[in-house]
């Protein structure tokens, strides 16, 4: 029987401390759960990934026709690339990670066996930081400039609360514009937050973007006994 805890691994990296551990929750008769944490904070739970799959369904969910390029800054426990896939129009899906212990773990097996990203030849992983491919010549290091037809994005718990200082500018109208320049016409902007969606940010997105919505995402929180609500930004 495999044990209540485990830490399936541990390293550095320049944001700090970086592990992946599986734990069975006795209160859920003993369901798997896997974890994501820097330093004390927990970014990412299998338990909850309801937000995150709604990322991709909703983003994906405009767009036409097929063909698509797709990039997802975040790779996590893969819950949004995993959806992105299930979209049989979805040509080639880059997965921008910065963290390189994490595309290991997806190329090891340690996350979920449920998540399998790596067996499908339309997904490509990316080491890089989102925010600087973002700032310079975008997400295809082979293409700059290339433009996408949606770029979904799960990397900072929500638009003013970021994993790292540097983030912050992407957040502007300047920011999203330069992220506007890697999208094809018709593309899609989509964006995950911790938080339900905020009033200010709508805002910023409508001085760049055509069509914006925001939407909140309800899902159980049985650890709590609650409900819990994330938010999910869509762009055009």
């Amino acid at each position: 029987m495999k044990p209540h805890f485990e830490e399936l691994d541990s390293q550095d990296t320049h944001m700090g401390e970086l592990s992946l551990r599986r734990r069975r929750i006795r209160l859920l008769n003993d369901k798997e759960v896997y974890e994501i944490k820097l330093g004390q904070e927990y970014l990412m739970s299998s338990l909850f990934h309801e937000a995150e799959v709604a990322l991709a369904d909703m983003g994906l969910g405009c767009l036409d026709g097929d063909g698509w390029d797709v990039v997802v800054g975040g790779l996590g426990l893969g819950y949004t690339a995993a959806a992105a896939l299930k979209f049989k129009q979805l040509r080639r899906l880059i997965v921008v990670e910065a963290l390189a212990p994490v595309i290991d773990w997806h190329k090891r097996g340690l996350v979920s066996q449920e998540i399998q990203l790596s067996t499908d030849s339309r997904c490509v992983f990316c080491h890089a930081d989102f925010f600087s491919l973002a700032r310079q010549h975008g997400f295809d290091t082979a293409v700059p400039g290339r433009r996408f037809d949606a770029i979904l994005l799960d990397i900072d718990h929500s638009p003013d609360f970021w994993l790292h200082p540097s983030h912050a500018g992407f957040y502007s109208e300047e920011g999203l514009r330069q992220l506007k320049s890697f999208l094809k016409p018709q593309g899609v902007f989509a964006l995950w937050s911790n938080d339900p969606p905020a009033d200010a940010f709508l805002n910023i997105l409508s001085g760049v973007f055509t069509d914006v919505q925001g939407h909140s995402i309800q899902f159980d929180n049985p650890l709590q006994q609650s409900t819990s609500t994330s938010g999910v930004y869509v762009a055009r």
